[in-house]
Formats: C-alpha cells, sequence, structure tokens
C-alpha cells in the first residue's frame, strides 16, 4: 500500500487516518459493535478507525508510548475510545468538524513536538488532516501509514501549526462548503477575515475575474500554490479604476471547491522561502488525494430580486491504482445567471432637450417620452464554468511518482456603458438625421477565460531522514475578448461615404460584434528540494528554473480601427451637407480592440537557489532561518532572508515572531502590457465622460521619448509577532501583529495628458490617447492586527464550536516620486499620481473584517451560523465617500437523512444588507418633464452603489438549497 506524504507547503505535523467520514460525528450516538483487543494505544487507535471508518489525528511516537484497554460490545464512538483510553494520559477530542483528534491531558512540550490538537482543530477553520489508507496491526505498517502534512510556513516535518513561528490558518473542505458560496474566492472571504475579494461592475475584464488580496495589499502580493508548487497568474491586468488597479493577480475561482482538501494560508512574508510575490503571505491548495469514496452534489439558489439563478453541480470520486497508488478526479459546473442592480437612466437619450430654470430637462424628441430607462446593466456578470481536476501519485522504485492536471473554461457576459442616440461619437448621426442605432445600445463584453496547469513530479524519503522531490509544473491561463452588441461609429461614416450606402442599409449591415484581442499567460516551473534531518536541527536546500511567457493577440480590424480618420485628419470632412457626422469614434463601441502593433510575445527567464535550517536551539525554543537569491532576466539579482522563532513560555503560552525581506518582480503584464480603451472618468462638473486612454509598456516609444526607465522589481521588510495561548483544553486564542514596508511599489500613473510639459505633450501627440504608465513610484508602510479564538463545547443537547476571527489592518501611501531624469521629473507628482490612486491604495479596502461563526451539531442535524462585519471604507471618484461598516448574516442547516444523503438550505447575507448608496461618481443622472410639465424620469443616477469597489457585493441576500450524495 502507498506510503501517504502530502505536502502543502512544507512543515508537517504526524497524523494517521482512514477512509474520510463526511458525516463524521453527526451520527455520534449511534451504536456500534467493537471488538478491539488490549494493546499499544497507537495500533488500538488504527484498529478504531478501520472498525468505524473514521479519520483519526494523533502523533505515532506520542501513542506509542501508552497502552490501550480492550473495548468488546455495542458502544458509541465517543464512549468507545473513552473506554479504550482509560488509564492513559491521552484525551479524544472532536473540533467543530467532527473530526476526532488524540491529545495528552497535560501537555510537556519538553518531550514532545506535538502540541494540544483541540487548539490547532479551529484557528479560523479546523484543521483537517484525513488520509485513505487500509489499516494494519503491525507497528511496521503503522508507520508506513502514517501521513505527513507539509504546511505552509517550514520545511521540517514534525510541526504542529502551533508550533511554527508565523500564523498559519487551514481551512478544512467542511469548512469551505458551509460558506453555503459557490465560489473559491467568496468562500475564503468568508472565513479568513485577511483574505478580501472585492467586486466593482463595468470594468471590462475585471468583472469576470476579481482580484484577491490578503492583508488589504494587491492580488500580486500573495502568492499561490497548489499542492505546494508554484501557480500561474491570469493573463489580465486590472487597468480600469477598482481594488488592484496595475496588478495582476491568480484566478482563485479557477480550481473547484469540491476538488479541495484544504487551503492553509500563511499570513506572513515568505519570499526567501518562496520567492517572488509573497509579500502579504502564501495561500496553498491542497487538491483532494482518497483513493476511494466521493460525492455528488448539487446546489440551487437565486438572490431575493429574483435574479442572479446560479446551479452548482459537483463529481468527485477516488480510484485505487492497484495497492500502490490513487487516482482523485473531480468535476464542476456552475452556471450563475447576472445580477443588476442599475439605477434610471435619467439623461436625455435622444436630441432636442431643453434645460429649465430649475436644471430639470425638457423632452424634445417625442420618443424621449416612452425611451426605456432601465438600459444599463450593472453587477455581477453572467457566468458559466466547467472545471476539471485529477491528483494523483503511484508508488514507484522506493518513491512516489505524483502529479494533477487543472482545467477550466469559463464564459463571462459583462456590460459596458450604453451608447444613447444622442452620442455622436459612438453612435454617429446618418444622413436622414438619425443615429445608427436609432434607439441605442448596451455593449457586451464576453470572455472566455481558459486555465490549464499540470504537475509531473517523483520524490522519495532515504533511511538517513534525508528526502528528495524533482518536479515539472507548468501553468497558463488566456483570456479571449469578443465585444457584441456594439458598432463601429467610423464604420458608419465609411459605409456612408466611401460605399455609398443608404441610411437604411447602413443599419443593416454594420457588423454589430468583433474580437477585441486575446491575453495569454504561460509559466513553467522546474523544482528540486532536498531536505535532510540531523540531530539537533533540520536543513533544506533546492533550486528553480522558471520561464514566464506573456503574449497580446491582435483583434480583428472591425475591433480597433479608424475608417474615418488618418493620421489625426478627419478624411470625409465638408461631405455630411450639413447633416450627420463626419468623424466618430474608433473601434468597437465598450470595449475596443488591439491593433497588430500592439501584440506581443515576450519571455523571462528565472533562476533562484534556497537554503532553508530549523531547529531547537533549547527544548522550548524553535529558530528558523531562511536565505534565498534569485535572479531575473531584466532587472537582475536579489538576495532575501527570513529569521523566524516560537518560544514555549509555558506549557499554554508561546512566543512567534519573525522579521524577514521580500521581493515582487514585475509581473510580465506591467512589463509588457499596452493597449488604448476607452475608459469613463470623472469630468469638471462630476458627471462620467468618455476618455481615450493608452496604456504604454515602458520600453516603448513614448516611454523612451520622455526618459521612463525599465521597471525594477519591489522591495519589502516584513516584521511579526504573535502570541498563542490554550486558555483551557477547549478554548484556544492567538494574536498576531504585523508591519510590511514596501519601496518602488509599482503603480500605474494617472490619465496623462496634454499641459503638463513640452516633451510629454510630444509623445502624447505622437501616440494619440492619454498616457497610463506603470513606474516604480510609491513606498508603502502597513500595520495590522490578526486575532483568532476558538471555543468547543457542548450545549442544547449537542456540541457548539464558536469561532472568533478578526484583521484590522491600515496602509499608508509614505511617500510618492517619478523617476529620476525621466521626462516627469519636472512634473507635480500630483499630476502623475492622482489622489484617486493613492486612495484605492490606502482605503477602498475594508479597515476592519470580523467574523463570529457558530457550529452546533444534534445527531442528524448541523447548523452553521456565521456574522461577518465588514468595516468602513472610502472611495475617491471626483468625490469622496466613506461607506459605512455592515454586518452580513450567513446560517446554513444539513440534514442527514442517511450515511450518505444529506439536504441542505441556506442563506447568505440573510437580512437582505446593501453597502451604502452612491453618492459620488454617477452617471446619466437628471429630471426629464413632459411640456406639461410631468415627470418622465427624475434619477440621481444609473450607479446606485459603487461600481469601484463593494467588498461584499451589492446583490443582496442570496437563499439556496442542496443536496449531497456520498460514495
Amino acid at each position: 500500500m502507498r506510503s501517504k506524504h502530502v505536502y502543502l507547503l512544507p512543515a508537517a505535523c504526524f497524523v494517521y487516518g482512514l477512509n474520510v467520514s463526511q458525516t463524521v460525528i453527526a451520527a455520534e450516538k449511534q451504536m456500534l459493535q467493537f471488538d478491539i483487543k488490549a494493546q499499544r494505544a497507537d495500533l488500538a487507535l488504527i484498529e478504531f478507525a478501520k472498525q468505524t471508518d473514521q479519520t483519526v489525528i494523533f502523533s505515532f511516537d506520542l501513542a506509542k508510548q501508552y497502552q490501550a484497554q480492550s473495548v468488546f460490545g455495542f458502544y458509541t464512538k465517543l464512549d468507545a475510545l473513552d473506554a479504550m483510553l482509560k488509564g492513559t494520559e491521552l484525551d479524544a477530542v472532536v473540533d467543530q468538524n467532527g473530526l476526532l483528534s488524540i491529545k495528552l491531558k497535560q501537555i510537556n512540550r519538553k518531550d514532545n513536538n506535538m502540541k494540544n490538537l483541540s487548539g490547532i482543530s479551529a484557528a479560523v477553520v479546523p484543521l483537517l488532516l484525513a488520509s485513505n489508507t487500509q489499516a494494519v496491526a503491525a507497528d511496521q505498517a503503522a508507520q508506513e501509514n502514517i501521513e505527513k502534512i507539509a504546511v505552509v510556513g517550514s520545511r521540517v516535518e514534525g510541526r504542529s501549526v502551533e508550533d511554527l513561528p508565523v500564523p498559519v490558518d487551514i481551512l478544512s473542505a467542511e469548512a469551505l462548503e458551509n460558506t453555503g458560496q459557490t465560489e473559491v474566492g467568496r468562500m475564503l472571504q468568508a472565513i479568513a477575515p485577511s483574505f478580501n475579494f472585492s467586486s466593482s461592475s463595468i470594468s471590462d475584464g475585471t468583472d469576470a475575474l476579481r482580484p484577491a488580496t490578503l492583508r488589504g495589499l494587491g492580488p500580486d502580493q500573495t502568492l499561490v500554490l497548489i499542492n505546494g508548487k508554484r501557480r500561474h497568474q491570469a493573463s489580465i491586468i486590472h487597468i480600469n479604476t477598482s481594488v488592484g488597479r496595475g496588478t495582476a493577480g491568480t484566478d482563485m475561482n479557477a480550481i473547484p471547491a469540491a476538488s479541495i482538501k484544504r487551503i492553509e494560508v500563511l499570513r506572513d512574508g515568505a519570499a526567501a522561502q518562496y520567492g517572488s510575490d509573497a509579500i502579504a503571505g502564501v495561500i496553498n491548495i491542497v487538491l483532494k488525494d482518497a483513493e476511494e469514496g466521493g460525492k455528488a452534489a448539487i446546489n440551487y439558489g437565486e438572490y431575493s430580486e429574483g435574479d442572479g439563478e446560479t446551479v452548482n453541480i459537483d463529481f468527485n470520486k477516488g480510484f485505487a491504482l492497484g495497492d500502490e497508488g490513487y487516482l482523485n478526479t473531480t468535476i464542476n459546473y456552475r452556471d450563475r445567471a447576472p445580477t443588476n442592480r442599475a439605477g434610471l437612466h435619467g439623461s436625455c437619450q435622444f436630441y432636442g432637450c431643453t434645460e429649465l430654470e430649475d436644471g430639470t430637462l425638457l423632452a424634445g424628441d417625442p420618443r424621449e417620452l416612452t425611451a426605456p430607462r432601465d438600459t444599463f446593466r450593472i453587477g455581477d456578470a453572467d457566468s458559466q464554468q466547467f472545471a476539471l481536476t485529477v491528483n494523483t501519485g503511484y508508488e514507484l522504485a522506493g518513491g512516489e511518482l505524483y502529479g494533477f492536471i487543472t482545467y477550466s473554461n469559463r464564459e463571462n457576459e459583462s456590460a459596458a456603458f450604453f451608447r444613447h442616440n444622442a452620442n455622436a461619437s459612438g453612435n454617429p448621426v446618418l444622413q436622414d438625421g438619425d443615429a445608427t442605432i436609432p434607439m441605442g445600445f448596451l455593449p457586451k463584453i464576453n470572455t472566455v477565460i481558459d486555465d490549464v496547469s499540470y504537475n509531473v513530479g517523483f520524490k522519495k524519503s532515504f533511511d538517513n531522514d534525508a528526502s528528495i522531490d524533482l518536479s515539472y509544473t507548468y501553468g497558463e491561463n488566456s483570456i479571449d475578448y469578443t465585444t457584441s452588441d456594439t458598432i463601429n461609429g467610423s464604420y458608419a461614416n465609411y459605409l456612408r461615404y466611401e460605399q455609398g450606402l443608404t441610411a437604411d442599409e447602413i443599419r443593416t449591415t454594420i457588423p454589430r460584434s468583433a474580437y477585441a484581442y486575446g491575453l495569454e499567460l504561460s509559466l513553467q516551473t522546474l523544482n528540486l528540494d532536498y531536505t535532510k534531518d540531523y540531530e539537533h536541527f533540520s536543513l533544506a536546500l533546492g533550486a528553480e528554473l522558471r520561464t514566464d511567457e506573456f503574449r497580446i493577440l491582435e483583434g480583428s480590424e472591425y475591433a480597433y480601427r479608424d475608417y474615418d480618420t488618418v493620421d489625426g485628419v478627419s478624411i470625409y470632412a465638408g461631405l455630411n451637407d450639413g447633416i450627420g457626422s463626419v468623424d466618430a469614434a474608433s473601434g468597437a463601441q465598450g470595449f475596443g480592440g488591439s491593433d497588430p502593433a500592439s501584440s506581443v510575445d515576450e519571455s523571462r527567464d528565472v533562476i533562484s537557489f534556497y537554503l532553508d535550517a530549523e531547529t531547537y536551539v533549547i527544548d522550548d525554543v524553535i529558530i528558523s532561518g531562511a536565505l534565498r537569491y534569485d535572479n531575473y532576466k531584466g532587472f537582475g539579482d536579489t538576495v532575501n532572508f527570513k529569521l523566524a522563532g516560537n518560544w514555549s513560555i509555558t506549557e499554554d503560552v508561546s512566543l512567534r515572531g519573525a522579521v524577514s525581506t521580500g521581493f515582487r518582480a514585475p509581473s510580465m503584464q506591467q512589463l509588457y502590457f499596452n493597449n488604448v480603451s476607452t475608459q469613463f472618468v470623472v469630468g469638471p462638473n462630476g458627471d462620467l465622460i468618455a476618455e481615450q486612454v493608452g496604456t504604454f509598456r515602458n520600453d516603448s516609444t513614448l516611454a523612451q521619448s520622455i526618459g521612463i526607465p525599465k521597471l525594477k522589481e519591489e522591495k519589502s521588510q516584513n516584521r511579526s509577532l504573535g502570541i498563542v495561548y490554550n486558555v483551557t483544553d477547549n478554548i484556544n486564542l492567538t494574536i498576531d501583529y504585523y508591519a510590511i514596508d514596501i519601496d518602488d511599489r509599482i503603480v500605474i500613473s494617472n490619465r496623462l495628458g496634454k499641459g503638463l510639459s513640452d516633451t510629454l505633450d510630444a509623445a502624447l501627440e505622437s501616440a494619440g490617447a492619454g498616457a497610463g504608465q506603470f513606474l516604480n513610484g510609491a513606498d508603502t508602510e502597513t500595520e495590522g492586527v490578526d486575532l483568532v479564538a476558538t471555543w468547543n463545547t457542548e450545549g442544547l443537547g449537542g456540541t457548539l464550536d464558536f469561532t472568533f476571527a478578526a484583521n484590522f489592518t491600515k496602509t499608508d501611501v509614505v511617500d510618492l516620486f517619478t523617476p529620476a531624469g525621466s521626462g516627469l521629473e519636472t512634473i507635480p507628482v500630483e499630476d502623475v499620481f492622482s489622489a484617486q490612486e493613492t486612495s484605492i491604495i490606502e482605503e477602498w479596502q475594508p479597515e476592519d473584517r470580523i467574523n463570529l461563526s457558530a457550529l452546533y451539531r444534534l445527531e442528524d442535524w448541523t447548523v452553521n451560523l456565521s456574522l461577518n462585519r465588514y468595516g468602513e471604507y472610502t472611495v475617491e471618484d471626483g468625490g469622496r465617500q466613506k461607506y459605512g461598516a455592515e454586518i452580513l448574516t450567513d446560517v446554513k442547516v444539513n440534514y442527514f437523512f442517511n450515511e450518505n444523503l444529506s439536504f441542505n438550505i441556506g442563506a447568505n447575507n440573510l437580512f437582505d444588507v446593501y453597502p451604502d448608496k452612491n453618492t459620488i461618481g454617477n452617471s446619466r443622472s437628471g429630471t426629464i418633464v413632459d411640456a406639461n410639465g410631468n415627470t418622465i424620469v427624475s434619477s440621481p443616477g444609473v450607479f446606485t452603489y459603487s461600481r469601484r469597489s463593494a467588498p461584499f457585493g451589492f446583490n443582496g441576500a442570496y437563499y439556496y438549497v442542496g443536496a449531497e450524495y456520498k460514495f
């Protein structure tokens, strides 16, 4: 039978487990027949797990020191354990997910590395460390079946979570399920307060792929791993005005939740251990590896407004590969309908309106009286996703050959700004005096996101306490944009003046969709890791070779071309006989295309070496250190270190802390993305206006003409200090302070326009658009506190488990600067980086996040209740608005019909809470009256809620039902 070694991120605690019983202790009062003879406790626990089909977590070295009693006859699971462990110093504990763990009644750290597992069992969410093996009654076989879980934060096996010198949250599959969410990003947000998954709307690709952040930093300052292997980023870069503007993160929703065994969140800088991006921390997703069993589940829900209907279907199954291996596969399909919380269109859609003395508008065109006012779609995108994961391992040549495959295909449709009739540029007037599309049109942005990765590796442990791991990982993310329900306004003029078509013929023949462009980003990683345990210390070292590739694929000509202008000169001027347009907007309205000159095919090579060491300097003090060297083609090399420690002051109190340096290399998108798009920005009178904004790579003609240097890496300094306090056997508390200073942070500039300097004016004239430029331009300081408290008890006839988790964080921009010696140096820094750019970094995410959850179990029922507080945040968008704190209530009820079948019903945001209504940066506001003074429409604008930042969205209450069958 295979030896199970699951590596999250290096470090470990000893675990023995049998089949994961998802109903766990839901049927804890059920009487089972036992026949367990008196024997060594570790062997008795194996036999218990075998007879109950129940996961049990225990330290092999600890349990084998004790003799268990015989158990014969009918008992409940817990009564059987109590009888079996009578007379020992071992105690059975059930965590809030019903998972059994064995601990010492009195912990002596000097003699045991394994800490009180009841304390580990709910650091934000319970620890799930389950394997799927056959039990044997021999010491040698038991040793082989130990599952060593490598936990992010250390490369040394044998550490519990509490022994680590840095805070780590281990989030079980059941805890993720209990949130009632269907997306991994939303699940993490619901149970890990340091994690944010902000929503925005009408922000192009960001509508389809939301930015995920940790500790209030950027999406690209958190490293994501799959089974301990570096995950590739998404190919998109967030260039619109949203949280994470100017950054590129990882697509958290590409991995189906049903395939996840657990998620580890390291809340500390770890670039010295894992390389670039790990400034805020590391998120490691561990895939299921059971060799038998599985589940089929279906879930349906919708919002209280009757939209956003979502169907989620999961299938997971484990297969044994003979006696030596496993293959676990998951299929997921999710279909989510769009939501819409747009306000009414209050401005005139047709020509001929007259402004009255009181500011109201008198309708002119009779069509204004009956025009639809629900012209916008502001909310979640329409989305369909298919996902597949395969995780496998096979014992070979004394080691394990392992690998995984992940694939997802997601199709999204979101909306852009409505183009009404009275829009000569986007909806040009034809020779009959009417617009090309008379009733206006709402462009749709259609994205197809394909994400694939695969990994293959071989690892082997040797008799001298050494191990080696060689692996190759490939990942690729691609996005294809197609704009539909649109027109190219300049092409309408081309058809009129060049082709001689009538107005009706133009309306019939003008194309309504176009392929805009594509993005592709891939990552290849070759890793070699070696570890060795010596008598007094443990050593790890390794090397990594990496290749990043980034491509921009040109769109169709219709999507980007300006058909009525050449070299900035209108070619049809004077030909309209006074009727209609001669110069209209180029490209597909809503989401323009990318021309051949903007195509990109670039690559970058990286080579890295690391050294890690860890030791008990005395019995109660663990010290660890890490040193890493990285060399990047482009900016050169960087060396970073980390020093961390954990001091067990008493049996129940530990101090932990760390200091480290880190870095984040410029992403491939920041280096090479270039595009000209239409962005809606706040104008002088507070209304949103369309503006052509170009994003230019740093080696572009524009950048070189004004002396902008190449991007260099961001540099960070991290400091953390925390305390772990086991108040009682059932109450655990951790508090961690952190400080993160980042120098040379890469930010995207303000939309640079003419009139700032002669040099810049000349460059912008050549480019034909305002410029947004990636620059090393900011130094920031972040401080915060994480707090986690858990209490497991009995009450109301069942068991009650409480978790309180909170994050308080604040980021300040302490310095803004422009490149020395460049054409921007003479421009005031506030003109290069607007107050809004600073506000995005400092204020657009909640100042605090607090979660209080309770899990109640009674026979065949479980109830999960969670209160989530989202703290205040401020958005600057033409004006400034502070949004108040809100508390959302989530509840989920499960009923286990039998061992296999269960039903659930629940609500997220049960009481239909919305963020404060928007008072800034609105659009299409106004009051229109008819000739008799009757009000046709009166609206503050279409953005009822902020489209820029919405930490928990603005969809309202979501209600759902589901069923699950385990086999």
